[in-house]
């Protein structure tokens, strides 16, 4: 299964699309939070399935905070962060990955691109599509193959 991952989108429909177009074709994707409503959009756009999870921006968004998905046997958990204070590092994410059993922890917030496996847990972040601060457009691919799993980060080239 190939999975697209975005996150911290923040409404900007335009960079919705980029990241979209750069990703290419998925079987689902992944919004990680702040502006989780753009998720429609990316619907819209691609004609794909996409879960998204409440960010700190979300206000009253029907999302919520966390989505746990069963992937081919994998648990994998869709969570912007902000309530397991990212900002500050994942050991929040790593302590509560094993109580959820999750074998993948998507996450966003800090609008930096990370990826990290640790104790048999990927961690990966997309970053944003959006280039404020000067950090780059960034989105994901998350690949599931039985039990293995590969992500990679896609730089969004402007245009």
């Amino acid at each position: 299964m190939r999975i697209g991952v975005i996150s911290d989108t923040h409404g900007d429909m335009a960079a919705v699309k980029k990241a979209a177009n750069a990703v290419g074709l998925v079987d689902l994707w992944l919004h990680a939070g702040d502006y989780s409503q753009d998720a429609c959009y990316l619907n819209e756009l691609t004609g794909v399935r996409v879960i998204s999870a409440k960010g700190n921006c979300d206000g009253q968004a029907a999302a919520k905070i966390d989505e746990f998905l069963d992937i081919g046997g994998l648990m994998v958990w869709l969570t912007h962060g902000h309530r397991y204070r990212v900002k500050q590092g994942l050991s929040d994410l790593r302590y509560w990955a094993k109580q959820y059993e999750a074998a993948i922890v998507v996450y966003g917030h800090t609008h930096l691109p990370e990826l990290t496996h640790d104790d048999d847990v990927l961690f990966f972040n997309p970053g944003s599509p959006l280039s404020a601060g000067g950090h780059r457009s960034t989105c994901g691919v998350i690949n599931i193959e039985g039990n293995d799993i590969s992500a990679q980060h896609i730089e969004i080239m402007s245009l």
